[in-house]
C-alpha cells in the first residue's frame, strides 16, 4: 500500500473517470474480442489463428496507433505550451487555447484517442474487436468527449468558448487540418 500513498497524480475527478473508462473499455475490448473470436464466432476463429493475418493486422494497427498518438500528442503539446497560467492540475488548463492545431479543430486529442480502439483491435488481430467492439468504443469516446469536455469548456471559458466553437469545428478532416495535426510544429 505504500506505493499508492506515494503516488501523487493531481487531476480532476472528471479527467480521472474518463481515463479509467477509456482504459476499462480498451482492456475489455481486447479480452471480449479474443474470447468471441475463439468461442462465439466459429468463422472468426480460423482467421484469428492465422499468423499471416496477425502480421498484416499488427502492421496496420501499429501504423494507426502511431498516428493516434501523434495526433493526441499534438493537442497535448499545444495545451501544455499555451493552456496554463500558474498552478493547474495535470491534464487541465485554465486558458482557452485557440492557436496552433486548435485553430483548425477544437478537439485534436479526440481525433487521436478515437483511433486507439481500432488500432489496438488491429494490433491484437481480433476480428470481433475490429468489426464490432472498436466502432462502439469509438462512438462512445466521441460522445463522452463532446458531452463532457464541451460542457466543461463552456463552463470554464464562457462566451469566449462559444465564439470559438462557432468558428472552429470539433474535429476536422480537411487536408489542411490533417496536415496541421500531423506536422510537428504547426504554425498559427
Amino acid at each position: 500500500m505504500k506505493f499508492f500513498s506515494n503516488l501523487k497524480i493531481r487531476t480532476t475527478p472528471s479527467v480521472a473517470i474518463r481515463i479509467f473508462l477509456w482504459a476499462f473499455m480498451l482492456i475489455g475490448g481486447v479480452v471480449g474480442g479474443i474470447y468471441c473470436d475463439l468461442v462465439c464466432f466459429e468463422s472468426f476463429k480460423a482467421l484469428f489463428l492465422n499468423p499471416f493475418y496477425h502480421l498484416l493486422t499488427f502492421i496496420l494497427g501499429f501504423i494507426l496507433m502511431a498516428m493516434a498518438f501523434r495526433a493526441a500528442a499534438a493537442g497535448g503539446r499545444e495545451l501544455a505550451k499555451r493552456g496554463k497560467d500558474g498552478q493547474v492540475p495535470r491534464l487541465e488548463t485554465n486558458r482557452l487555447v485557440t492557436g496552433g492545431i486548435y485553430a483548425h479543430m477544437r478537439h485534436p486529442m479526440l481525433f487521436g484517442l478515437t483511433l486507439v480502439p481500432l488500432a489496438l483491435g488491429l494490433m491484437v488481430g481480433s476480428v470481433t474487436f475490429i468489426t464490432l467492439i472498436a466502432p462502439i468504443e469509438m462512438t462512445f469516446i466521441v460522445i463522452m468527449v463532446l458531452t463532457f469536455e464541451e460542457w466543461e469548456c463552456r463552463k470554464k471559458f464562457g462566451g469566449a468558448y462559444d465564439a470559438y466553437a462557432k468558428n472552429v469545428p470539433a474535429v476536422c478532416f480537411k487536408p489542411k487540418c490533417l496536415k496541421a495535426l500531423f506536422t510537428k510544429n504547426s504554425k498559427n
